[in-house]
């Protein structure tokens, strides 16, 4: 900690709150990064700064960003590679990035996001049942041995499924709820049948327009279901929506959702109910807990930041924003001097759309490197991007990544649009590394 008169204050809550003055109190500079200042930075980093002229003022150094902190706390879960806890009460854990470097995301490195107890587990999966009811002509009641008898076409796909709150440590001031880096991402191979054929073979009424999910887990207080949202019966009717039975070719297992869960990939993953019992055709929106307010709501218009609002002005948060992640360098990590170049390579996803580009940067933002973007095996999964970077020289870098979507939206420098719940954070990444 950082103390200035009667006040200690870290460097993190001085340059969110001040960053022209936490400049000018932590290293003496205002504007370019030269002299002393250049001198008190390299000295507090710990190497020399080959790219000092195009560090930006007002930008805490990644690498001194949990000075004065312990990291994050890594937790084991069994069947799990060490996770950053994000919560006990409920458990919710996140991958971190370097763990991520699979194609398709084992079960071992699956982020946990749990909203309330974890259901027992059943002694016979096969008979586990869920029903379709509401606005259809015909109600269905089916096991999970109905979906693996081929009664229904079953397919497999590599599926991306994201926390709506990803990226939420990123907004300030802080939004509430479980501060995710950018690890509460997964891209697995799922297999199940299209929730559009169970939804015709039930047959759809002319006032079917939404769906309400129902799942076994409980409310941590016991009053009533965990979560329950739903969606447009349009997202419901897509190729890509499935009610899935295995995971990377086994049972699910019993953390994330066995013995059958649905699977709404590129939108917010609490659609993706886990435990399913139920599958309610609405002619409304649903009311379910999770539904309405600021509740996985984002802004239609920009709200003071750290402000209350009721969200009345709201909008359901639906496709995930584009994001990047760097997954064969750590944050952190050091190299052997005269290193001169850097293979990088790591994921990228961009909700409903693709990802149309990833640029590196290694002198603060001043020239980007364009990187190969591979495509999707299919809809909805994430995309492999690789590429290699040149280094002068030893010394300090950080390196910045980020993402460009098809429709040409890039990921911002700073995380826009706060909302009270903190969905829809995606600003460019930044890792610190030392050469030497």
């Amino acid at each position: 900690m950082l103390r200035f008169g009667k006040t200690q204050r870290s460097l993190e809550e001085l340059y969110r709150d001040d960053p022209e003055r936490a400049d000018a109190l932590v290293f003496g500079r205002r504007g370019a990064l030269k002299g002393a200042s250049l001198a008190a930075m390299g000295a507090a980093i710990g190497a020399t700064i080959p790219f000092a002229d195009r560090m930006p003022a007002g930008i805490l150094p990644a690498a001194l960003a949990q000075q004065g902190g312990q990291g994050p706390t890594l937790v084991e879960f069994p069947g799990k590679v060490p996770m950053i806890s994000r919560g006990e009460r409920p458990l919710v854990t996140e991958a971190p990035e370097t763990i991520l470097d699979d194609d398709v995301t084992p079960a071992s490195k699956f982020f946990i996001r749990n909203n309330g107890g974890i259901p027992d587990v059943v002694a016979e999966p096969r008979a586990w049942r869920f029903r379709i009811d509401g606005e259809v002509n015909t109600p269905l009641e089916l096991s999970v041995g109905d979906l693996e008898s081929g009664r229904f076409p079953i397919v497999t796909l590599k599926l991306q499924m994201e926390c709506g709150g990803n990226g939420r440590s990123f907004f300030r001031p802080q939004a509430s709820g479980n501060q995710w880096g950018n690890g509460a991402i997964s891209n697995a191979e799922w297999t199940g049948v299209r929730l559009r054929d169970l939804l015709q073979a039930a047959g759809l009424k002319e006032t079917a327009r939404f769906t309400g999910h129902h799942g076994a887990d409980l409310h941590l207080s016991g009053d009533g279901p965990a979560i329950s949202r739903g969606m447009v019966i349009a997202k419901a009717m897509e190729d890509t929506t499935l009610v899935a039975f295995r995971m990377n070719g086994e049972p699910i297992p019993h953390i994330h959702g066995a013995p059958v869960r649905l699977l709404v990939p590129g939108w917010v993953g609490s659609l993706s109910q886990k435990w399913l019992t139920r599958i309610q055709i609405l002619a409304e929106p649903h009311r379910g807990r999770g539904m309405g307010g600021t509740s996985y709501r984002i802004p239609v218009r920009p709200i003071v930041p750290g402000s209350r609002n009721d969200g009345a002005d709201f909008v359901d948060m639906t496709s995930m924003p584009v994001r990047s992640i760097l997954t064969n360098v750590a944050h952190g990590q050091r190299f052997p001097a005269g290193t001169r170049s850097l293979e990088l390579r790591g994921q990228a996803w961009a909700g409903d759309d693709t990802v149309s580009a990833v640029h590196v940067s290694v002198d603060y933002g001043s020239t980007w490197t364009a990187m190969e973007v591979l495509p999707p095996p299919n809809k909805h999964s994430w995309q492999r991007w690789r590429g290699r970077v040149a280094l002068p020289s030893d010394g300090y870098y950080e390196v910045w990544y980020r993402a460009t979507d098809s429709r040409g939206r890039m990921q911002p420098h700073v995380a826009g649009n706060w909302n009270p719940q903190g969905y829809g954070a995606n600003p460019i990444s930044r890792a610190a590394i030392l050469v030497g």
